[in-house]
């Protein structure tokens, strides 16, 4: 039914890595990889996993990198098994239910698909997950946003210029008009009394008695 349907859609579990499901890092540093996730129902025994594919060799399954489980929402994660390179940075007593971590000394090998993963037994055993993309480089290359900014200010400046137009164009449109209605009112005006003159002139010649002989 549509009313149920609506409902379990309510109750869904969801996981978020935030709005970019990419990542750059410098070699030999620290990099956070972020998740969190929302139940509309609460949680109980809920299991959060981190898995790795890496893009240099092939790997049929993913590499578990971290495993977490949360007893409720007043209690803090407790870590089931991780690598010794991940650290565990979120917190579920908060707001969010941050479940991130960060891994720490990233090499190039560490390039690859991360994948945050969770199990809530309470939603009857719903799952849920969302990847991230880390791509780990030798040095930050800084980009360049003059070409950008330029572009922006000629776009925008013709964009001003085209609005003048039109508005100066109105303008003189509505000077036009209103002259030309001038020059109507004018010659009625005029037309109107030129009219009446002859009409009384005529008039008047009419009524003159004719001279006497």
């Amino acid at each position: 039914l549509p009313g149920l349907h609506i409902f379990a859609m309510a109750l869904a579990l969801e996981v978020s890595v935030g709005k970019t499901n990419t990542v750059m890092a410098l070699n030999n540093s620290n990099v956070l990889l972020p998740c969190v996730f929302t139940t509309c129902i609460g949680f109980q025994d809920l299991v959060f996993t981190w898995y790795f594919n890496s893009t240099e060799m092939l790997i049929l399954l993913p590499l578990q990198i971290y495993q977490g489980k949360i007893k409720n929402k007043a209690t803090e994660p407790t870590p089931i098994w991780h690598n010794p390179r991940v650290e565990f940075v979120g917190s579920t007593t908060k707001k969010d239910n941050n479940i991130s971590i960060v891994l720490n000394g990233v090499e190039f090998s560490d390039a690859g698909k991360y994948t945050c993963h969770v199990k809530n037994p309470k939603e009857r055993n719903a799952q849920h997950s969302a990847t991230i993309f880390l791509t780990v480089v030798h040095k930050m290359v800084e980009t360049d946003n003059t070409v950008t900014l330029i572009i922006v200010g000629v776009v925008g400046g013709l964009i001003g210029l085209l609005i003048l137009f039109m508005l100066i164009k109105r303008v003189v449109l509505f000077i036009i008009k209103k002259t030309q209605d001038g020059k109507k009112e004018c010659l009625v005006s005029s037309s109107g009394n030129d009219n009446t003159e002859n009409g009384l002139a005529g008039s008047k010649a009419e009524q003159k008695a004719p001279p006497k002989a």
